[in-house]
């Protein structure tokens, strides 16, 4: 049968009866299979709760403007599901994907008595790492999709493994405290190899595991510095040191991110100028990361969707203090909540929306809008059916000096970009 890659995407997510499902030794038996080699030349994993996907987008642009030939994989993504696997700066086409899920099928399949499950996550991080080791990269990127220790990217051995921060989410995999979390983040550290770790403050579980395994930890604002400047930014270490522009991704912990990035391509052994590193942190862009997609009123997006990138977007809103109305949808098993308690006083009114593809996770605006009822003022509260006609109404009550914030999760995001 001639699949689609649609047709592709929604077989994958039968094959397994869980969504997710942790765990290395179905995928590693389909990868034995397969006999899936090095995907890169130099290989880097980024985890951590918030800041995965923007620390990726920097090495990438930075090891880019270097002049090498880089993949990366990145999860979710927005509007197309190509978009997980980058190639030089463009998105794998279809049919390379394809063609890896057919590989990737048949070997799942070797033993019709006795098929190996794979998850919708685990068939993407397979098909990503058969299209590297196509393309041959001199750097391929990884980014973590949940946890580490048992997350399927935790199959490919880094040569520099990042943990961007550490915070509450996804409690219910990963455990109750940061703690907990933290060891499970650290499965992606490797045995005398270095780790980035780009918080001032990482948890103490972090560290016991870098100094058992003998993994080098490279400390944000201990082993690199970050200074701000009137028009631009310093990185720097004992020895050395560059002066940035700012980069284009607005929201203050982006220069956590881009310093950590740099960290991360000065401990591989690859000679990256300094020239390098200012035009790719310039060069740099992730959608859905405070984007701004229109003015009069300004319309802002952001995938913010869990406690800390809630602290994060706070922070953002009174360094830049202007009347905010938000368009709000989250999936039921986060922590609605404290992410809206965290909001609550930078944002005049709520424009709740209900998510319509994300199964049982999914929430109607209805049932989101009961859920603030206990910490919002309910006249303070109008639900929509969908993010496109709550981002409607937030944008006919604004004027035009004001802002709409959508926010909540990558799927408000995407419905907000195509208009659904």
């Amino acid at each position: 049968m001639n699949r689609s890659l649609e047709d592709w995407l929604d077989y994958q997510l039968r094959t397994h009866p869980q969504t997710i499902a942790m765990g290395l030794d179905r995928v590693r038996e389909v990868a034995r299979r397969l006999q899936i080699g090095r995907p890169g030349k130099h290989v880097v994993v980024v985890g951590g709760t918030n800041g995965k996907g923007s620390t990726v987008a920097f090495i990438e642009a930075i090891a880019r403007a270097a002049g090498l030939k880089v993949a990366a994989f990145t999860s979710p993504h927005l509007l197309r599901y190509n978009e997980r696997v980058r190639l030089d700066g463009a998105d794998a086409d279809d049919a390379q994907l394809i063609a890896a899920f057919e590989r990737i099928e048949a070997a799942r399949l070797r033993d019709p008595a006795d098929p190996v499950p794979l998850t919708y996550f685990e068939f993407g991080t397979l098909a990503a790492l058969l299209v590297f080791e196509q393309f041959q990269p001199d750097l391929a990127i990884l980014e973590v999709g949940l946890g580490g220790k048992l997350d399927a990217v935790n199959l490919v051995d880094a040569d520099v493994a990042v943990i961007t921060t550490v915070d509450l989410d996804h409690q219910d995999y990963l455990g109750p405290d940061r703690e907990a979390i933290g060891a499970d983040k650290a499965g992606i550290l490797r045995a005398g190899k270095p780790c980035v770790l780009g918080e001032k403050d990482p948890p103490s579980s972090v560290l016991r595991r870098a100094y058992e395994l003998g993994a080098f930890a490279i400390r944000g604002h201990s082993d690199y510095l970050i200074d701000r400047l009137d028009d631009g930014w310093r990185w720097r270490e004992p020895g050395h040191e560059i002066e940035l522009p700012f980069p284009e991704l607005a929201a203050p912990a982006q220069l956590d991110n881009a310093a950590a990035a740099i960290a991360t391509l000065r401990a591989l052994p690859v000679r990256i100028g300094d020239a390098a590193m200012r035009k790719g942190v310039a060069a740099a862009r992730v959608p859905g990361r405070l984007q701004r997609i229109a003015e009069a009123p300004e319309v802002v997006l952001d995938v913010a969707h869990n406690p800390q990138a809630a602290r994060q977007l706070a922070d953002w809103l009174r360094a830049h203090p202007k009347p905010t109305f938000a368009v709000f949808s989250a999936l039921k098993d986060k922590d609605i909540e404290a992410v809206v308690a965290t909001l609550a006083d930078g944002i005049a009114r709520w424009y709740v929306a209900g998510i319509h593809d994300a199964g049982a996770r999914g929430l109607t605006g209805a049932a989101l809008a009961e859920r603030l009822a206990s910490q919002l003022d309910p006249e303070r509260i109008v639900a929509f059916d969908r993010v496109a006609d709550a981002l409607t109404a937030a944008r006919g009550a604004a004027q035009a000096q004001d802002r709409v914030l959508v926010f909540g999760s990558f799927h408000t995001v995407a419905d907000a970009l195509r208009g659904g």
